[in-house]
């Protein structure tokens, strides 16, 4: 139940003064549904409205207040707009009107009366003007000037006087709330109240105020963090007393697996393995995120955890998000354990006779390792004693399909793998509630990738550059662009690079893209792979887990289309075999200033951590996690980048919170209720009553 107190601001914004239905589906697109909402909205500018001292004073292009005396009209003529002639003692200026109903000017502003004008100044022909003024106001309503006016983000057809009243109607509308921030911390930052906050953001007094680190942006911003991170410490709290099963390996079939590897782990893949190890060893349920750069064996990792799941003797699934990395995780699996361990494959594809005699085995535990796509979470799909479950690329699953795989095993424990490196301000905010091993190094002998730019117009100088390593037996990716987020519009581009290019490589260029059906994408692959074919065009399809060793140059076209990790993963699918790789980043001219940084990066360094740090810098992050599905919460108050040093005090107090007060029955953890449901994680409070 949400407390009552929180009620007025979880009301519908068509409960505030002034606000209809029509206004109201401008706010919801703009800002949401509810008068919490518009709260939130924060002002991203100011308009300085106090007044000038005269005409003569005036500076063009700055919004300007200043008291005039109406002194002709000239009405519309022609191609003239309607002009207002206003002067004062030290000259004149224009009041320019485009659209004029009836006489409603010559009311608004009669010959010989006194007004207040506020807007934009423009010079014409030498003399001021102002077009269609903010404001005009007769000399005894001055006290309705607001003197610095906040400036809200617009949507179409949402003017801004209206929505400044409407946020300053939900300002009104906020009770004073119990104060949920310990006090050491509010005094030592300098913080108000929530309510003083609210106040002070919605009526900012000078630029200062609108910086992140002013006192009011920034008390709110902490409060939206630490109401993230006290509902990730509660999960965290709630999985952690959930039994678990201690899983623990005889070590016999991992050590067979490691010495056929024909290479030495890595020390991070020795410590990640003995993590996954003892988290899968205690009563606790495992949830433990793999976290590793391209190439950084995270693969090999996963095959460990699952074989110490066979060794204890019970069972162990592999789920990849696209039907391409299934089969590829299948056939670099299979090759690792050489038929030490069955292992399986379920995809879409697999139906009929070969699907129930496969389903009959893994229920009969027969077969030991599956690996899938979301053909796994099917109903049907039945394991004997399911304990590990891996997810490849987490966070391209939602919630609900983690959650359905591991619900097909009795106190499963969970091990997700990501090859997008997380910045730590992200990490805490996504997957605060997963222990993590991260996968800092390489396998030794990898070479660098000769990452080179250059425009889109010496395009016929790649394909010759890349004609005689062809001709003599290398391969080649040549990926095609993104065109405006259009699944559709970048098939169309590969399908006409593969026109262009076929006919200059006649018999050895390939075609992928996501609009295939999978029997058709895996022969494409199966024939790059075993060189019937030398040059694949594809789309960004083949952007995670394609592995083809002897792939030494990749082309990506209109380069400054894609993200900066986005990149570094195409990048990512070269520079795995002995040869020396190039990838050629081809882009439109002139660059813009962010693709021109990006292709900079790219260029400087290999590193995924850093790379991932750029871009979040650069994008923010959606672009780093991709879509909504990835878990990430949509933040409004806080900045991910500059208020980082938030989210290390907040992520500490929400631990602190719930090792004094864990069912937050204190009048602090009152307020801190408050808090959750203030910020919609009402689902934390809900772990607490199921205990």
């Amino acid at each position: 139940m949400r407390p009552a107190l929180l009620n007025p601001l979880f009301a519908p914004a068509t409960s505030l003064p002034g606000i209809g239905r029509g206004f109201a589906r401008l706010i919801e697109r703009l800002a949401g549904p509810l008068v919490l909402d518009l709260l939130w909205h924060l002002p991203s500018s100011l308009v300085d409205r106090r007044a000038a001292a005269a005409i003569a004073d005036l500076e063009e292009g700055r919004i300007e207040t200043i008291r005039l005396t109406i002194e002709a009209h000239k009405p519309a003529a022609g191609r003239r707009p309607y002009r207002i002639i206003c002067g004062d003692k030290t000259g004149r200026l224009l009041l320019v009107y485009f659209t004029v109903k009836g006489n409603y000017l010559e009311r608004l502003l009669p010959v010989g009366a006194e007004r207040i004008v506020s807007g934009r100044v423009e010079f014409y022909e030498g003399l001021p003007q102002i077009v269609h003024p903010d404001l005009v106001l007769r000399p005894e309503e001055a006290s309705r000037l607001q003197a610095i006016e906040p400036v809200y983000p617009l949507t179409a057809g949402l003017r801004p006087r209206p929505l400044q009243k409407a946020i300053a109607a939900a300002v009104e509308r906020a009770p004073e709330l119990p104060e949920w921030i310990d006090p050491a911390l509010k005094e030592a930052r300098g913080w108000p109240s929530w309510k003083e906050a609210l106040r002070s953001v919605h009526a900012p007094r000078c630029e200062s105020d609108l910086e992140p680190s002013a006192p009011a942006r920034e008390r709110l911003a902490y409060d939206e963090i630490f109401a993230n991170q006290l509902a990730v410490a509660l999960f965290r709290a709630r999985r952690r007393r959930r039994p678990g099963r201690a899983i623990v390996g005889t070590g016999a079939l991992s050590a067979r697996v490691e010495e056929g590897l024909g290479f030495t782990l890595t020390a991070a893949q020795s410590q990640a393995i003995t993590e996954i190890a003892a988290d899968m060893a205690s009563p606790h349920r495992m949830m433990r995120l793999v976290q590793g750069d391209v190439g950084s064996g995270k693969t090999v990792v996963a095959l460990m955890a699952m074989l110490k799941a066979v060794e204890a003797g019970a069972q162990a699934v592999l789920m990849a998000p696209t039907e391409i990395l299934a089969r590829q995780h299948h056939a670099t699996l299979s090759r690792h354990l050489d038929g030490a361990v069955e292992i399986g494959l379920l995809t879409g594809r697999e139906k009929g006779k070969v699907r129930e005699a496969l389903l009959a085995r893994l229920q009969s535990a027969a077969l030991p390792i599956l690996v899938g796509t979301h053909a796994l979470i099917e109903p049907d799909v039945v394991f004997a004693d399911l304990a590990l479950c891996v997810i490849d690329e987490q966070h391209r699953f939602g919630v609900g399909q983690r959650l359905a795989l591991a619900a097909k095993g009795e106190n499963a424990d969970t091990l997700v793998m990501s090859a997008t490196p997380i910045p730590r301000s992200l990490m805490m905010t996504v997957l605060g509630d997963l222990d993590c091993s991260r996968l800092w190094e390489k396998p030794a002998g990898r070479l660098p990738v000769l990452t080179r730019a250059l425009p889109l117009e010496r395009q016929s100088e790649v394909v010759a550059a890349i004609a005689r390593p062809l001709e003599e037996g290398g391969k080649a990716y040549w990926i095609c662009p993104v065109v405006e987020e259009s699944e559709s519009a970048d098939v169309a581009a590969a399908e006409e690079r593969f026109r262009s290019l076929a006919p200059l490589f006649p018999g050895r260029v390939g075609l992928v893209h996501g609009r295939m059906k999978a029997a058709q994408k895996d022969r494409a692959m199966a024939a790059f792979a075993e060189g019937a074919t030398r040059l694949l065009v594809a789309t960004t399809v083949i952007e995670v887990g394609v592995d083809v060793p002897e792939a030494s140059i990749m082309v990506i076209e209109h380069a400054e289309r894609f993200g900066l990790c986005q990149l570094h993963q195409l990048r990512g699918r070269i520079g795995r075999g002995r040869d020396k790789s190039t990838c050629l980043l081809m882009y439109e001219a002139p660059l813009g200033a962010m693709a021109k940084r990006r292709i900079e990066i790219l260029r400087e360094s290999e590193d995924g951590f850093l790379i991932a740090e750029e871009d979040l810098r650069l994008r923010g992050a959606g672009e780093i996690l991709g879509t909504r599905q990835s878990g990430l919460p949509q933040l409004k108050l806080a900045d991910l980048l500059r208020h980082e040093g938030l989210f290390a005090i907040a992520h500490d107090d929400a631990r602190l919170v719930l090792e004094r007060d864990g069912a937050l029955e204190s009048p602090r953890g009152a307020a801190l209720r408050l808090l959750l449901t203030l910020f919609r994680r009402d689902e934390a409070i809900r772990y607490l009553r199921a205990g």
